[in-house]
Protein backbone atom coordinates (compact mmCIF):
# COMPACT_ATOMS: atom_id res chain seq x y z
CA UNK A 1 0.00 0.00 0.00
CA UNK A 2 1.49 3.34 -0.78
CA UNK A 3 1.57 6.23 0.87
CA UNK A 4 -0.63 9.20 0.70
CA UNK A 5 0.76 12.15 -1.49
CA UNK A 6 3.04 14.75 0.16
CA UNK A 7 0.69 18.61 -0.70
CA UNK A 8 1.71 20.23 2.74
CA UNK A 9 4.91 19.78 4.58
CA UNK A 10 5.93 21.61 7.86
CA UNK A 11 9.06 22.49 8.85
CA UNK A 12 9.67 23.19 12.53
CA UNK A 13 12.83 25.34 12.92
CA UNK A 14 14.12 26.49 16.00
CA UNK A 15 16.97 28.59 13.40
CA UNK A 16 19.88 26.93 15.01
CA UNK A 17 22.51 25.27 13.42
CA UNK A 18 20.69 22.02 13.86
CA UNK A 19 17.72 23.51 12.25
CA UNK A 20 20.25 23.64 8.99
CA UNK A 21 19.54 19.84 7.38
CA UNK A 22 16.40 19.92 8.36
CA UNK A 23 15.51 23.06 6.42
CA UNK A 24 17.31 21.89 3.04
CA UNK A 25 15.45 18.31 3.44
CA UNK A 26 12.18 20.36 4.00
CA UNK A 27 12.38 22.66 0.73
CA UNK A 28 13.61 19.38 -1.25
CA UNK A 29 10.93 17.42 -0.08
CA UNK A 30 8.76 20.14 -0.84
CA UNK A 31 10.27 20.87 -4.37
CA UNK A 32 9.86 16.59 -5.48
CA UNK A 33 6.08 16.35 -4.45
CA UNK A 34 5.08 20.05 -5.78
CA UNK A 35 3.94 20.73 -1.75
CA UNK A 36 3.56 24.32 -0.66
CA UNK A 37 5.70 24.81 2.65
CA UNK A 38 4.67 25.84 5.88
CA UNK A 39 7.92 27.25 7.93
CA UNK A 40 7.17 27.20 11.87
CA UNK A 41 9.00 28.89 14.49
CA UNK A 42 7.49 28.33 17.80
CA UNK A 43 8.45 31.42 20.56
CA UNK A 44 8.38 29.65 24.08
CA UNK A 45 8.22 32.25 26.89
CA UNK A 46 9.36 29.74 29.18
CA UNK A 47 13.20 30.77 27.48
CA UNK A 48 13.14 34.11 28.04
CA UNK A 49 13.37 34.56 31.70
CA UNK A 50 16.59 33.25 33.82
CA UNK A 51 15.20 31.29 36.73
CA UNK A 52 15.43 34.10 39.18
CA UNK A 53 12.49 36.00 37.34
CA UNK A 54 14.50 38.21 35.32
CA UNK A 55 14.07 38.16 31.44
CA UNK A 56 17.03 37.16 29.11
CA UNK A 57 15.17 39.12 26.27
CA UNK A 58 12.23 40.64 25.52
CA UNK A 59 8.96 39.19 24.00
CA UNK A 60 9.03 41.63 21.09
CA UNK A 61 12.81 41.24 19.91
CA UNK A 62 12.73 37.23 20.07
CA UNK A 63 9.28 37.61 17.56
CA UNK A 64 11.39 39.67 15.55
CA UNK A 65 14.27 37.20 15.90
CA UNK A 66 12.09 34.91 14.53
CA UNK A 67 10.51 36.31 11.78
CA UNK A 68 12.96 37.04 9.92
CA UNK A 69 14.72 33.73 10.25
CA UNK A 70 11.41 32.34 9.08
CA UNK A 71 11.16 34.83 6.29
CA UNK A 72 14.96 33.79 5.33
CA UNK A 73 13.80 30.20 4.98
CA UNK A 74 10.63 30.95 2.59
CA UNK A 75 13.11 33.25 0.47
CA UNK A 76 14.96 30.14 -0.20
CA UNK A 77 12.03 28.00 -0.52
CA UNK A 78 10.79 30.69 -3.14
CA UNK A 79 13.88 30.67 -4.89
CA UNK A 80 13.61 26.81 -5.25
CA UNK A 81 10.45 27.55 -6.57
CA UNK A 82 8.44 26.13 -3.51
CA UNK A 83 5.44 27.57 -2.04
CA UNK A 84 5.89 29.08 0.78
CA UNK A 85 4.54 30.77 4.18
CA UNK A 86 5.66 30.97 7.85
CA UNK A 87 4.03 30.44 11.20
CA UNK A 88 5.67 32.15 14.26
CA UNK A 89 3.58 31.25 17.28
CA UNK A 90 4.04 30.93 21.40
CA UNK A 91 4.29 27.94 23.64
CA UNK A 92 5.51 24.82 24.88
CA UNK A 93 7.61 23.59 21.15
CA UNK A 94 6.07 20.19 20.98
CA UNK A 95 2.69 20.92 21.76
CA UNK A 96 2.57 23.95 19.44
CA UNK A 97 4.43 22.19 16.44
CA UNK A 98 1.44 19.61 16.56
CA UNK A 99 -1.86 22.04 16.63
CA UNK A 100 0.25 24.12 13.90
CA UNK A 101 0.34 20.84 12.09
CA UNK A 102 -3.40 19.99 12.67
CA UNK A 103 -4.23 23.48 11.97
CA UNK A 104 -2.92 23.43 8.88
CA UNK A 105 -3.66 20.10 7.84
CA UNK A 106 0.12 18.92 6.74
CA UNK A 107 0.81 15.84 5.23
CA UNK A 108 4.22 15.53 7.26
CA UNK A 109 6.90 17.50 9.60
CA UNK A 110 10.38 17.93 9.54
CA UNK A 111 12.01 19.36 12.20
CA UNK A 112 15.73 18.87 12.77
CA UNK A 113 17.32 16.83 15.76
CA UNK A 114 19.50 18.07 18.27
CA UNK A 115 21.26 15.00 18.72
CA UNK A 116 21.47 15.41 22.84
CA UNK A 117 21.78 11.83 23.64
CA UNK A 118 19.73 10.11 25.85
CA UNK A 119 20.79 11.90 29.42
CA UNK A 120 20.45 15.18 27.51
CA UNK A 121 17.18 13.91 26.49
CA UNK A 122 16.32 12.78 30.19
CA UNK A 123 17.60 16.33 31.47
CA UNK A 124 16.20 18.48 28.82
CA UNK A 125 13.29 16.37 26.83
CA UNK A 126 13.06 15.85 23.14
CA UNK A 127 10.77 18.09 21.42
CA UNK A 128 11.32 16.15 17.86
CA UNK A 129 11.09 12.44 20.04
CA UNK A 130 7.20 13.76 21.51
CA UNK A 131 6.00 15.35 18.43
CA UNK A 132 7.47 11.67 16.58
CA UNK A 133 5.48 9.79 19.25
CA UNK A 134 2.19 12.05 19.44
CA UNK A 135 1.33 13.76 15.98
CA UNK A 136 -0.97 12.66 13.68
CA UNK A 137 0.94 12.57 10.63
CA UNK A 138 3.93 11.95 9.47
CA UNK A 139 7.05 13.16 11.02
CA UNK A 140 10.80 13.61 9.49
CA UNK A 141 13.41 13.95 12.04
CA UNK A 142 16.75 14.85 10.16
CA UNK A 143 19.85 14.81 12.01
CA UNK A 144 22.19 18.02 12.33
Amino acid sequence: MSEAPIRRVLLATDLSSASRTATAEAIALAKRDSASLIVLSVMDPRRLRLPGGPFVRRADQERAALLAGVQRIVGQARTAGVSSTFLVWEGEPAETIMAASEAEGVDVIVMGSHGRGRIGRLILGSTSARVSEEARCRVMVVPS
